[in-house]
C-alpha cells in the first residue's frame, strides 16, 4: 500500500487547512487559527470515549489528527453534548489569554474540516459516535461545491 497522502504531504495539507480556518474565522495568524481548531477540537473529544476519540481521529488528516489527541485524558468521563454557544464558549477558553476564537469557531472548523476529510468515512465514524456528534460537525447552508474534499 503507498504511503497516505495525509503523511507524505502533511506540510501542504495543513498549510491549507490554516489558510482556510483564518479565511473562515477572519483571523490574521496561523497561531490565532492553530488556537481555535485545538480550542474544538478539544471541545468534541470531551464529549468522547477513549475508543470514540480514536475512530474519530482516524479520519482526520494527519495534523489535525495529532492536536486531536495531543494533552488527552481519556480516563475522565464523557461529558454530554450542550448547545453550539455553550460549546463556542468553552472553545474560547483554551489558552484564554491568548485566544481569539470567533462565536463562530465550530462552524468555521467543521466547514474547514469537511474539505479534508474523506465524507464517506467521516460519515461512518460520526453516526457511530454519540447523539449530538454529527450535529457539531453540521455546516447548515453552506454550499455543497464548497465541502467536496479538496486533497485526497
Amino acid at each position: 500500500m503507498p504511503m497516505p497522502w495525509t503523511y507524505r504531504h502533511a506540510s501542504t495539507e495543513w498549510r491549507a487547512i490554516l489558510d482556510d480556518l483564518k479565511d473562515q474565522m477572519a483571523l490574521s495568524s496561523d497561531n490565532m487559527a492553530y488556537t481555535a481548531l485545538d480550542g474544538v477540537l478539544q471541545v468534541f473529544r470531551r464529549r468522547l470515549t477513549a475508543q470514540q476519540g480514536l475512530d474519530f481521529a482516524t479520519v482526520l488528516p494527519a495534523i489535525p489528527r495529532a492536536i486531536f489527541v495531543a494533552g488527552w485524558t481519556p480516563e475522565v468521563p464523557p461529558l454530554p453534548f450542550a448547545d453550539r454557544a455553550t460549546l463556542a464558549r468553552e472553545a474560547r477558553q483554551v489558552r484564554k489569554d491568548h485566544n481569539l476564537t470567533p462565536d463562530t469557531a465550530i462552524e468555521a472548523t467543521a466547514w474547514t474540516l469537511w474539505r479534508y476529510v474523506n465524507h464517506a468515512d467521516f460519515e461512518r465514524v460520526l453516526a457511530r459516535l454519540p447523539e449530538g456528534a454529527a450535529e457539531f460537525w453540521q455546516v447548515d447552508g453552506a454550499d455543497p461545491e464548497t465541502l467536496k474534499q479538496r486533497i485526497f
